[in-house]
């Protein structure tokens, strides 16, 4: 395979990596102009810049680049510096690009209720791929979600067992229920994906906590979870809700807030704070109902 078929491979196996051109060359240098080095995530290679310690620092750039998801360029002076002496007759300077490989973002939504749609339109138009789960046929199916990378209408636990999540996805847990909220998390937190947010009141989601560790599941595992789902905006209906789900993923994919304050709940709180917590925010939500209500 040439180094474009490599780069496909990687996006479609919802890898990363960082792709290094050589740009402009002035003088002799040991490669060529157009040159091309693919750097995997795993640390691996395709193809060559020319080798030597040029080639061992553009890897290194090459996995920053893939981490800050933003490209660079280096310049590299070929007759000044000793430390690029490779004995061979070269001696010019060389421009390199080094631009990241992102696999694209996919969002898998557990539940296809009201909620769910509405995050499916407006995930699409932010540029996500996605796919939905639920166990119910008649809300998951092609006709009500006709532009998804797939649907699948199975148990959730059945689902759960086969498919294989890469670490670049998006997770949203909007099932009809906390029951099967609590199944789809169990699985979740060991799912390692980017983002995981899970839809209900603090108070709910602090109730699932407590009986998943009661299962076995350390407490440290909830840290990553955005709960209650989306950024505060005072969203009430599923298509606003929607709109703050996906901003709060935006957030996370542009790494434009790399703490969102208001997921900071302290789960070792005090009973007595967390009611108090609780409390305060049913009365802020009294007129949010659907916010807390299942899809």
């Amino acid at each position: 395979m040439d180094i474009y078929e490599h780069i496909v491979e990687l996006r479609r196996e919802g890898r990363r990596g960082a792709v290094a051109t050589i740009t402009n060359v002035r003088g002799s240098i040991p490669s060529f102009q157009t040159a091309k080095m693919l750097v995997r995530d795993d640390g691996s290679i395709v193809g060559t810049i020319g080798g030597g310690c040029v080639e061992a620092e553009v890897w290194q750039a090459a996995r920053e680049v893939m981490e800050a998801e933003k490209p660079r360029s280096l310049t590299f002076n070929l007759n000044n510096d000793p430390k690029y002496d490779t004995g061979l007759v070269c001696g010019g300077t060389l421009e390199i690009f080094i631009e990241p490989v992102l696999p694209p973002a996919l969002l898998y939504i557990f539940g296809a209720g009201h909620v769910a749609y509405n995050l499916y339109k407006v995930a699409q138009i932010a540029g996500f791929e996605v796919v939905v789960v639920d166990d119910r046929e008649s809300y998951a199916n092609a006709e009500r979600f006709p532009d998804a990378r797939e649907v699948i209408a199975d148990d959730f636990e059945a689902v759960i067992s086969r498919i294989r999540v890469p670490e670049s996805a998006y997770i949203v847990i909007v099932t009809r229920g906390h029951r099967d909220d609590m199944r789809v998390l169990r699985w979740a937190v060991d799912a390692n994906a980017r983002y995981l947010g899970m839809i209900g009141s603090r108070r709910k989601t602090i109730s699932i906590y407590k009986e998943l560790e009661k299962q076995g599941i350390p407490g440290e595992k909830f840290q990553r979870v955005h709960a209650p789902v989306g950024l505060e905006i005072g969203a009430v209906t599923p298509e606003e809700i929607a709109v703050a789900i996906v901003a709060e993923m935006i957030a996370v994919r542009r790494h434009a807030v790399p703490e969102i304050a208001s997921k900071k709940y302290e789960y070792a709180k005090p009973d007595a704070e967390n009611a108090a917590q609780d409390s305060a925010e049913e009365v802020v939500k009294d007129g949010s109902w659907l916010l807390k209500q299942r899809s």
